[in-house]
């Protein structure tokens, strides 16, 4: 039996890859499990937690699928995926994705641009319509420094581990991605040492990418990834 652990990013929760949930859901019959992270959810409580409640909790949640399924499949999004790469180096699983994930972060020529497009809908009174703008207009307020902080711990512990992951991986980024600058995919690559690894770049997305204008195409490439038989050599080191 499989059980798939999905581990959503910094100030987030299981919404934002809901499509990619579903999909899973409904082509295969695997466990699929989307724990909220400390914290974070739709109404965000970062004042009080630290970046090792987000591991731990990541942690107990694959501990305990473990005890049940037989193959677990590990994604992570944004800051879940370096919980996963971390819980990947740390413990056996068969597969792991990383989306929009964390290695690096912060692409200052792709937040100008997308800056410019909120100030260009504000003054053409689309505001409203930006999808940029909406989702992230309810954190404005809600992230303290300290929870920022916490964020850059754990990136800088979990960098640490991408050396010892052999599990199969997959890396998919989207290249208007303005916090995870598209060059992140090559340094996970470069970082890992896995033998089989696919790196998948969305010409269209942007961070989020589970919601954005490629989530079809994505949505369908981890899956065929998740299903394919992995020989034997392609991932012993």
């Amino acid at each position: 039996m499989i059980a798939c652990l999905i581990i959503h990013g910094f100030t987030g929760g299981p919404h934002e890859l809901e499509p990619l949930t579903d999909y899973l859901q409904e082509h295969t019959d695997w466990h699929i499990s989307v724990p909220t992270l400390p914290g974070h959810g739709k109404k965000l409580a970062l004042e009080n937690v630290n970046y090792k409640s987000w591991i731990d909790s990541a942690e107990a949640s694959l501990n305990h699928l473990k005890e049940k399924y037989d193959e677990i499949y590990l994604i992570g999004f944004s800051m879940g995926g370096m919980i996963a790469a971390y819980l990947a180096a740390k413990y056996k699983v068969e597969k792991l994705v990383l989306l929009a994930t964390a290695g690096k972060y912060l692409s200052l020529k792709r937040i100008s641009v997308d800056i410019g497009d909120v100030i260009k809908d504000g003054i053409t009174g689309k505001l409203g319509q930006n999808k940029l703008y909406r989702h992230y207009k309810r954190k404005l307020g809600s992230v303290p420094l300290k929870a920022n902080i916490e964020f850059l711990k754990l990136v800088k512990l979990t960098r640490k581990y991408l050396k010892n992951v052999e599990s199969p991986v997959l890396i998919a980024q989207g290249q208007m991605d303005s916090l995870v600058p598209y060059k992140t995919a090559y340094y996970l690559d470069k970082e890992i040492p896995a033998k089989w690894k696919e790196v998948v770049f969305f010409e269209r997305s942007r961070h989020l990418i589970c919601l954005g204008n490629d989530k079809d195409a994505l949505n369908r490439i981890v899956f065929e990834f998740l299903e394919r038989p992995v020989e034997r050599s392609e991932v012993l080191i």
